[in-house]
């Protein structure tokens, strides 16, 4: 049987169109879950979407997108599940306007019990059309705190209070004089409450003990959206989990003040081992992608550049001190700078800053430089074992006689080497030592 001949490039495209399902198959795990059915039986359907972690632009784009598709498909209200420490002061207001002028109902629903609505968490919780607890839950300590997570200086203190006071007040009318007062004694003195204290305050509209329990009050309740009074009907409704795409799964991941701290020394060492056995590849490109996923994580914390320039100083230091061995000087000023960029790194209220997560690493890079720098060094002290320059002591054995002014040849280290003696002769299969090279002869000397 004649065999066809194989066009050129075949191999190419067969192996193109095998990549076809793997590429289809990226593409729909990458794509948001398309919104489940609505209504079943004319029963209305509730969208709730759960959020654990800081106020990112991720908790944004994911609560849009719910109201998006609740809108077009008539979902009854949205119930956002929170439980966050805080986060960005714009991306809040960006958060707080949208919920706002949202044309579906949105519920905030702090849980599960135990859940804390901190910082920014209280503004977004009071900007939501119901504000809901779960028992053991709590809300406040909104006032604003500096890069390490103390408080700022009195100027600056004063204005951003009063902006933010400002702000609540507003979000806060609607729920009575009591709950106004609270919401900027939250902002003015950092006061917090429980779900109880919030309830008897009227910061918030009810306690549930889960969804089924959230739905059944929420049920003929009144509420303004988009200017207008829409009355909610939940009782029989049907709960649709909107979960979040797996990107926004990993970037709200990223966003965690600890993990991003772990990818940035996962980034400097990288480099280090990089820079140290250069030519491989591999850890220094996972160590460039580990930085700029922590950098994409530390921004969206809203980063201080002043702790980013203090990491910078740490990986210099730590590379110095691998390099230029000083007996951990170098590595203790890089293991205080490291601490302290990480400390100035997680600036926004709210979020706590991981200090065990810090000195772990910090003293982890350090001890690992010291030890690199004294292995480097040790290495350097020993005699050299390869190459022509390790030949210089060895002990060889002459080929052929051959006296001083002659050029002989000896065997050494499994080769034949041309050789040049100073003083005497040597003759056949006589011992003698290396005592120099001049370019490739060897210079021997008899053994005493």
């Amino acid at each position: 049987m004649t065999r066809l001949p194989t066009p050129a490039g075949a191999p190419a495209r067969c192996a193109a169109l095998r990549l076809i399902p793997v590429l289809l198959a990226l593409c729909i795990w990458a794509l948001p879950a398309a919104a489940a059915p609505v209504r079943q039986a004319d029963r209305p359907a509730v969208y709730v979407l759960t959020f654990d972690g800081a106020i990112t632009p991720v908790l944004e784009r994911y609560l849009m997108r719910a109201v998006d598709d609740a809108q077009t498909t008539g979902a009854e209200a949205v119930i956002l599940q929170l439980d966050t420490p805080g986060g960005s002061v714009e991306v809040t207001k960006s958060i707080v306007q949208s919920i706002l002028a949202a044309p579906v109902p949105i519920v905030v629903y702090v849980a599960p019990a135990g859940a804390h609505a901190g910082s920014a968490g209280t503004f977004v919780t009071l900007a939501g059309h119901i504000a809901a607890m779960a028992p053991g839950t709590s809300i406040g300590a909104a006032s604003p705190v500096d890069i390490s997570g103390g408080d700022v200086d009195e100027t600056m203190a004063a204005k951003i209070k009063n902006i933010l006071s400002a702000d609540i007040e507003n979000l806060s009318a609607r729920r009575g004089d009591k709950a106004t007062e609270w919401a900027i004694a939250a902002v003015q003195e950092a006061a917090a409450a429980t779900a109880n204290q919030a309830l008897e305050l009227g910061v918030i509209d009810l306690i549930a003990a889960d969804l089924p329990d959230l739905l059944a009050q929420i049920d003929g309740r009144t509420v303004i959206v988009d200017g207008q009074e829409r009355v909610l009907h939940t009782a029989a409704a049907l709960t649709q989990p909107q979960e979040m795409t797996p990107m926004q799964r990993l970037l709200n991941f990223l966003a965690d003040p600890s993990v991003a701290a772990i990818l940035l020394s996962l980034g400097v060492l990288g480099l280090f081992v990089e820079i140290r056995s250069p030519g491989f590849g591999v850890p220094g490109i996972l160590g460039i992608v580990s930085i700029l996923l922590a950098f994409y994580g530390l921004g969206q914390l809203d980063a201080n550049l002043t702790g980013l320039a203090l990491m910078a100083v740490a990986l210099a230091l730590f590379i110095a001190e691998a390099f230029t061995p000083t007996f951990g000087v170098l590595a203790v000023g890089g293991i205080v700078a490291f601490i302290l960029g990480g400390a100035l790194l997680f600036d926004t209220p709210g979020i706590q800053v991981p200090w065990t997560t810090l000195i772990v690493l910090a003293l982890a890079l350090g001890g690992f430089t010291v030890f690199a720098g004294a292995k480097a060094l040790a290495a350097q002290r020993q005699p050299v074992y390869s190459g022509g320059e390790g030949l210089i002591g060895r002990i060889a054995t002459v080929k052929a006689p051959f006296a001083a002014g002659e050029t002989g040849s000896v065997f050494v280290q499994g080769e034949w080497w041309n050789a040049h003696l100073d003083e005497g002769s040597l003759s056949q299969g006589e011992q003698v030592r290396v005592v120099g090279r001049d370019g490739f002869t060897l210079i021997v000397a008899r053994i005493s």
